[in-house]
């Protein structure tokens, strides 16, 4: 009786405010995916509604803990927009959840009410009377504002209670989540508002860079979304750019927030990765460093160029050996290499020249997961330093409890410990650790180059020189079902299941080329499959290619021929 009474009270008031966000009649159904909810903006009122319902029911689930909730679609046209649910210290929403999300977001209107009290009784088991707390921001996108009254809309009807922070990038929201939820633990991750980010951020800057200063300039292209406004806030809490401590000259480029038509138009990280080339303003001197985020700030990619105009790109991979190389480096020269474990984290397409790195020259460990940030930041989480990056530049480094506690703890015997412990400490502060983040990642990175600079050589084209990517290409292939290729559990995706026999013939073709290596996994969204494919020279990759194109339009064919 107790779990009916608590159903029917916010029943009736969610079907009363769902009229005012129907659900589109002939929608194509909706699916919560390692980025939420996104698509055409003129679709998502309805999902947006839902979302807010869900997470009230995820806010009083987990005790009345705060909830995050962003609205954005990152690096997509400003057209579309997009929903996610934040969990209570900064990382995604909880696996087991994307399948109540997925089925209020599909919920016929007029039938709302009893979709949200079936999996009101599933998660609750017994009444629930816990407040609901939930943080909300959203992007620079127009269709953020109406997105923003279906979530508030929602939460009314629930009687949960929310703060609107307008628009930030959604790193700020995930610590603003975090932040939020530690207040009053023993070490709060930070103070709760948006200043309180950049301050630690810049505290974090200002020790790990005490009597070092980067060379040169730095021009970010912030997509003309929302990370430009970001982070001009930010420089204005960093030391003046002649200070030599940690002063730095940084131009930002491609900042035009009140202009939505050119939002991720020829610009940012997701243009410069999947095109390998500058974004359209580019203009940059041999040897300069450049960087651009996406449209909400989670990815970040940097490039130069080498006289003759050659580019050159350092992607997430190159981040995350960068990044691995260092920390380890300091966590050996701070005494602390046999009390923290550090691992990489990585999916199946990530170069195999940087995994060959990572293993034979760093001698760290690599674990391989499937794609999705989601599973990167959940294995990353078991190590005492877990460093994950995609190789579309969207990654962060987490430090677990054991890992703080051991850095906290040491007791530095030289001057060299005691340089390498505070850099480190530093490094806690300055680094987001809830989720990738194109700023805090842009700060780790100058960091690091401004640490490892002095030899004379640009600090940038030194990096690029550490390994050298193997030849690669992606190749998408239509088919029949997609569903009909799976892959064999716990190999990161990299090993096909079905179609029966296919996985011999993938590792005869493979074997024919030298460091060949090449998977086939199914499309997310359409009825295709991707090939990764990587060799020793761009020949042998069209090659093998070609030949596993083939391969699986072969096999399709004979598929047909069975069904007749």
């Amino acid at each position: 009786m107790a779990e009916s009474d608590f159903t029917v009270q916010y029943g009736d008031d969610i079907a009363k405010a769902a009229k005012h966000h129907a659900r589109p009649d002939k929608s194509k159904p909706f699916a919560y995916g390692t980025a939420g909810f996104r698509m055409n903006a003129d679709l998502l009122d309805s999902v947006t509604f839902t979302v807010g319902i869900l997470a009230a029911l995820r806010s009083r689930k987990l005790q009345g803990k705060t909830i995050g909730v962003m609205i954005t679609a990152s690096h997509n046209p400003a057209r579309d927009n997009g929903v996610k649910i934040v969990d209570p210290y900064g990382d995604m929403l909880e696996q087991s959840w994307e399948k109540h999300a997925t089925e209020l977001a599909n919920t016929p209107t007029g039938e709302i009410k009893q979709a949200y009290e079936r999996i009101a009784r599933e998660v609750f088991k017994s009444e629930n009377k816990e407040e609901a707390h939930v943080i909300i921001a959203r992007d620079t996108r127009p269709s953020g504002k109406a997105l923003v009254k279906a979530l508030t809309d929602a939460l009314n009807a629930i009687g949960a209670k929310y703060v609107d922070y307008g628009v930030l990038t959604t790193p700020i929201l995930h610590y603003l989540t975090r932040a939020t939820n530690t207040q009053n633990d023993s070490h709060p991750y930070g103070e709760i508002s948006e200043e309180g980010y950049y301050k630690k951020l810049a505290a974090g800057w200002k020790t790990a860079m005490q009597y070092k200063k980067p060379e040169g300039s730095l021009t970010v292209d912030c997509a003309n979304g929302v990370g430009a406004d970001a982070l001009k806030k930010f420089l204005k809490h960093m030391p003046a750019e002649d200070d030599e401590s940690g002063g730095i000259k940084i131009n930002v480029i491609n900042d035009r927030t009140d202009d939505p038509s050119v939002l991720n138009e020829k610009a940012g990280a997701d243009y410069v990765k999947t095109g390998q080339r500058a974004p359209e303003s580019f203009d940059g001197k041999p040897f300069e460093r450049w960087c651009s985020y996406d449209g909400d700030a989670d990815r970040i990619i940097y490039y130069f160029t080498e006289t003759g105009n050659v580019f050159r790109m350092l992607d997430g991979d190159r981040i995350a050996t960068l990044a691995a190389s260092f920390i380890g480096n300091i966590v050996e020269k701070a005494g602390l290499g046999d009390k923290i474990q550090i691992a990489v984290v990585q999916t199946a397409y990530a170069n195999g020249a940087s995994t060959k790195y990572i293993e034979e020259r760093l001698k760290l460990k690599v674990e391989c997961t499937p794609t999705g940030v989601k599973h990167l930041h959940h294995v990353a989480s078991r190590y005492d330093i877990g460093v994950y990056f995609e190789a579309n530049g969207h990654g962060t480094v987490l430090f677990s409890q054991n890992a703080l506690r051991q850095i906290r703890k040491a007791d530095p015997q030289s001057p060299a410990q005691l340089e390498a412990l505070t850099t480190l400490q530093a490094l806690t502060e300055l680094i987001n650790q809830t989720v990738g983040d194109a700023l805090s990642d842009m700060l780790l990175v100058e960091v690091i180059l401004a640490h490892q600079s002095g030899d004379g050589e640009h600090s940038i084209a030194k990096w690029f020189t550490t390994y050298t990517d193997l030849p690669n290409r992606l190749l998408r292939v239509e088919v029949a079902d997609k569903n009909s290729f799976t892959t064999v559990p716990d190999t990161a995706e990299r090993k096909l299941q079905t179609p029966e026999g296919m996985q011999g013939k993938l590792d005869e073709l493979v074997a024919k080329y030298t460091s060949g290596r090449c998977f086939v996994r199914a499309s997310g969204t359409e009825n295709a499959v991707r090939v990764y494919g990587e060799a020793a020279s761009k020949h042998e990759v069209d090659n093998l290619l070609q030949s596993v194109e083939v391969m699986i339009e072969r096999g399709e064919a004979a598929s047909r021929v069975d069904q007749h």
